[in-house]
């Protein structure tokens, strides 16, 4: 009788932490799960830091097959790279740190050990994989794409058309700060804005964010992280997801809203132009505030451009991979491992 396959899943500490909320969390998790029901015997490795990352490679039994968390992979390149001469690693790369600005030539230069000693990289988008083989730090032919996936949803029943709705970390990648310079220019004040996300990873931002937010009277609501029924009802409240990124592989936020219909609008930045593929979006370009401003004014004051839009998004809906479609291609990815 043959055995079910065997992989170890290294993770950063605090996955299922409902207050650690990420798209990377969401895809580790569905990766989990959906493993497992397909027969797989998944060891989740949690890790806090490299130290941690370096102890499991090290405890891993020669041979044993080990899918790694680029983040975690970042924190012991060095351990990776070692270990990379006698287990078999594929590395999830989410996105990819050289692209952020603020990266540093240290964080650059471990991203780049990790990737190039990876036997596999699997990435969630098709521009994060053509950015790391651009940049030679994987062989195409090493290279997976694995979308993530969507759950069926109910369609959305905004309170009003202007209802707007951000999700993600608060954190200046994520362009928060845009999204209010781009409000501040909106000429119509009938608006209201949830922007929720975690604000423990980048606190000072945070806190300006907050401050800002402050001086809408009261347009503005900065709830914090959202999970389950609370993230759904903010869904079905919204008419519009805003995606200001500056750095963006895909944007789990924008599948989540394409899930349900809901229409985009977004910076054309990195993968998101590949995540709206079929209508029902509109991009500007990135760190504009100007353009972003324009295209929320356009949203709120254009009744034919909503609804087109609308009808764009709800037929896209029918397109989108699912988390089963995401897990097939990573088992298929380990099983070549």
């Amino acid at each position: 009788m043959t055995s079910p396959p065997v992989v170890w899943f290294v993770v950063p500490k605090g996955i299922d932490d409902p207050a650690r909320v990420s798209g990377g969390n969401v895809y580790d998790r569905e990766v989990r799960d959906g493993l497992r029901e397909r027969g797989w015997t998944v060891s989740i490795v949690e890790c806090a830091d490299g130290a941690g990352v370096a102890s499991a490679l090290r405890s891993a039994s020669d041979g044993t097959l080990v899918l790694i968390d680029g983040l975690a992979a970042g924190w012991a390149a060095p351990e990776v790279e070692a270990a990379a001469g006698r287990l078999r690693i594929a590395v999830l790369a989410h996105m990819l740190v050289a692209a952020f600005p603020d990266a540093t030539e240290p964080e650059i230069e471990a991203e780049r050990r990790m990737l190039r000693h990876a036997h596999r990289v699997i990435v969630t988008g098709r521009w994060t994989g053509e950015e790391v083989a651009r940049r030679g730090l994987a062989d195409a032919d090493r290279i997976t794409v694995a979308r993530p996936g969507v759950r069926g949803a109910d369609a959305p029943e905004p309170e009003h058309d202007a209802a707007l709705l951000c999700v993600g970390v608060v954190a200046p990648h994520k362009g928060q700060d845009l999204l209010l310079d781009a409000l501040d220019r909106v000429p119509t004040k009938d608006w209201r804005c949830t922007i929720a996300g975690s604000t423990d990873s980048y606190r000072g931002y945070a806190e300006r964010i907050a401050q800002r937010a402050a001086a809408f009277d009261g347009r503005v609501r900065l709830p914090g992280v959202l999970v389950g029924e609370a993230l759904a009802a903010a869904y079905r409240r919204s008419a519009l997801l805003v995606a200001p990124s500056r750095v963006e592989s895909a944007g789990m936020a924008i599948a989540d809203a394409r899930a349900r219909g809901i229409p985009v609008v977004g910076t054309a930045v990195g993968g998101i132009p590949d995540t709206v593929v079929g209508g029902g979006a509109i991009l500007v370009r990135p760190d504009d505030p100007d353009a972003l401003a324009h295209a929320l004014t356009s949203w709120m004051t254009d009744p034919v451009l909503r609804e087109r839009l609308r009808a764009e998004a709800c037929r896209a809906r029918e397109h989108l991979p699912t988390w089963d479609d995401t897990v097939a291609t990573i088992a298929d990815v380990l099983e070549a491992a």
